[in-house]
């Protein structure tokens, strides 16, 4: 069905719904909508949004949706679960990251009505879909070239994204306040409580990442009632990052990131070496702090300025504000 809004109330209890929600059109005139899937509850409740594919080649989170909806019993269910399969269009169709124009979706939001075309476009999508929720999990994954651990970018000193990041059982948690211009901060201007996912590596279908992430959303339905709660088993509490930043190649050259994701390096460690096309050695490169690595770069052809590794800067007793003790309390081994 075509409509150009997400009206949750037109739509009848206790059934799935596929929609095409309208959000630009082309050159053409044609409309260019989003597919949109609803799962609305027997009973009232919140209204919890997922949305895949922000980037265009960033594809884990779409089988992740497909299972939620396949489990999901519409009789039992206390609100709406609704998920937006496809963000960005233009992405997906040409399986890349960037939307038309080579602009980075994630840095126009909340929009603009009168901007350029990714500002109206995420403008769009904030007023006709993402508005309706009252909770948001935005999927990712990492870009080409690259490789995500499991981890999760949540505001931690807000007690409920501190909550629904441990709830997705990351390896590891990055706390970072809701930034301007992405989904994310859009969602918490509008007092929308919503943590990032990212889901492993990008244009791939990952079963150890997908059934992991699945068994998080479901226990953030649990938590906001929205299905069944029962027992959550205790697993390894995830490294928490009081910040993270990227290191950058200084001259190009063919790259070797040493360690592998998840590894934690001390400061001064060998993070990379760089060799000229005939083999000899350019650089090795030494972490300037000690962390832990969040994500790194897979591709050995390094232009300068070209990313190396993800470092995460690891919380400490210093950092109680946001390890999130309290929200994780129940859920981590340790």
């Amino acid at each position: 069905m075509l409509v150009d809004s997400l009206d949750l109330a037109a739509l009848p209890s206790a059934s799935v719904h596929r929609l095409w929600v309208r959000v630009a059109s082309d050159g053409l005139g044609q409309p260019e909508c989003v597919p949109v899937m609803v799962a609305r509850g027997g009973r009232p409740g919140p209204t919890v949004g997922l949305t895949v594919g922000l980037h265009g080649d960033e594809l884990n989170g779409l089988p992740v949706a497909h299972r939620l909806f396949e489990r999901l019993d519409c009789r039992t269910l206390r609100g709406n679960v609704v998920a937006v399969l496809v963000t960005n269009l233009h992405g997906f169709h040409t399986w890349q990251r960037r939307f038309v124009e080579h602009f980075d979706l994630n840095h126009h939001f909340p929009g603009d009505p009168e901007g350029h075309v990714a500002q109206v476009y995420a403008h769009r999508l904030v007023e006709r879909v993402i508005r309706t929720f009252d909770a948001l999990l935005d999927l990712h994954t990492a870009s080409f070239g690259r490789e995500n651990s499991l981890y999760v970018r949540a505001d931690m000193t807000e007690p409920q994204t501190a909550r629904m990041a441990f709830l997705q059982r990351p390896q590891i948690i990055v706390h970072k306040e809701a930034a301007d211009g992405t989904l994310r901060g859009a969602a918490a201007e509008l007092g929308i409580p919503a943590i990032t996912v990212e889901i492993g590596d990008a244009n791939l279908f990952q079963e150890r990442y997908i059934k992991r992430t699945l068994v998080g959303v479901r226990a953030v339905l649990m938590e906001l009632g929205l299905i069944p709660k029962r027992p959550l088993a205790k697993g390894p509490a995830p490294l928490i990052c009081r910040s993270s930043r990227w290191l950058f190649a200084n001259q190009g050259g063919l790259q070797t990131v040493v360690p592998p994701l998840r590894e934690i390096v001390a400061e001064g460690e060998v993070v990379a070496r760089r060799v000229d096309v005939f083999g000899q050695l350019i650089e090795e490169v030494r972490s300037p702090f000690g962390g832990v690595v969040v994500g790194r770069s897979t591709h050995p052809v390094a232009r300068a300025g070209a990313r190396i590794v993800h470092l995460g800067q690891l919380a400490d007793e210093a950092d109680a504000h946001i390890l999130g003790r309290e929200a994780g309390a129940d859920l981590v081994t340790h």
